[in-house]
């Protein structure tokens, strides 16, 4: 009897520097039940996996218990496919090198893989959504940060450390370019992440006199949603940003075709939500930037799995690869 018919649900952990969302995924990326707490509520990384493990326990006993399920995945910022550790995170309360992994299965004695949420969000694009099939894509996700999942051959790209496929930390304007919560300068996303059309925003609204919706929110608590907002009603002012984002991302993607010939760059997250706004000048950078035996090759895409699911089972699905613990 092969193991998938005794466990039949993984368990897929989403680990982002606001929330954590966890839940149970059947084989057919169905998410059975789910949850989640807020991550930056625990300042000590013990507090927080016990919280989660508290949450995540009542679901596996409600749905047959520890021995139906296969693994558990994780997909973290600085996740570390190789090591199960999350190092030197950013965006996260937990400073240094982190045995996450390793910290779940004590707990639970299931076997528990992690990966960087970027990698995650493209194994679950690839698994359940728009690249089934595909074997050479990218995946960014355009969210607090920038994060990228490489795919080639078939194969997540992880490189010799675990940590390959950070598009986000190309630098894209090596002079006066923003700085990074890297510590360096000009990084892609500085300008293409939610934080970065923010910052865009206040730039814009300081550098410009023209009339804009914008101009009624409080420079400092400007948010990505609200530049869409206005651009749907027609301000100039938020259109002008999504065309200065977009140009710079599209520019970043014609030289990220010309290193892996992808099938498709899937593009994931709020931003991505924003429909011709960003796309248009996204396409038009790539087509005016491109080498032309790359031309038309590489098709712009919307990920097709929902914000809010999406991490989860892509998460989810590193647990079906998992052997038993011993």
């Amino acid at each position: 009897m092969n193991s998938n018919m005794e466990r039949p649900y993984v368990v897929g952990i989403d680990i982002g520097g606001t929330n954590t969302v966890f839940g149970i995924v059947d084989a057919r990326g169905t998410i059975i039940a789910s949850n989640s707490i807020k991550t930056g509520s625990y300042e000590k990384v013990d507090d927080y996996v016990d919280e989660v493990c508290r949450n995540l326990l009542p679901l596996i006993i409600a749905n047959g218990g520890v021995d139906k399920i296969k693994g558990i995945g994780i997909g973290a910022p600085n996740g570390n496919y190789y090591s199960g550790t999350i190092e030197f995170a950013p965006n996260l309360p937990w400073k240094g090198i982190i045995p996450l992994a390793a910290m779940f299965e004590e707990r639970l004695s299931i076997p528990t893989a992690l990966t960087n949420d970027a990698n995650a969000a493209a194994i679950g694009e690839m698994t359940y959504g728009a690249a089934r099939g595909m074997k050479d894509f990218i995946m960014i996700t355009l969210g607090t940060g920038v994060g990228s999942g490489i795919v080639i051959n078939g194969q997540m790209v992880y490189g010799h450390d675990g940590f390959a496929g950070e598009l986000g930390h190309t630098i894209i304007r090596r002079d006066n370019g923003r700085l990074c919560g890297c510590g360096r300068h000009g990084c892609l996303e500085t300008y293409c992440s939610a934080t970065g059309v923010a910052r865009t925003a206040r730039e814009f609204l300081t550098a410009r006199t023209d009339a804009s919706l914008l101009r009624a929110t409080p420079a400092e608590s400007i948010t990505s949603k609200d530049v869409y907002d206005a651009a749907v009603k027609g301000d100039q002012l938020a259109k002008d940003i999504f065309e200065y984002t977009g140009t710079i991302l599209g520019e970043a993607i014609a030289d990220f075709v010309a290193f892996s010939s992808p099938e498709a760059i899937i593009l994931f997250g709020g931003l991505a939500k924003s429909g011709d706004y960003i796309f248009n000048p996204i396409q038009k950078a790539i087509d005016k930037n491109i080498l032309t035996i790359f031309k038309g090759k590489a098709k712009l895409l919307m990920s097709e799995l929902k914000d809010s699911d999406a991490a989860v089972l892509g998460a989810s699905a590193l647990g079906w690869e998992l052997k038993d613990l011993k």
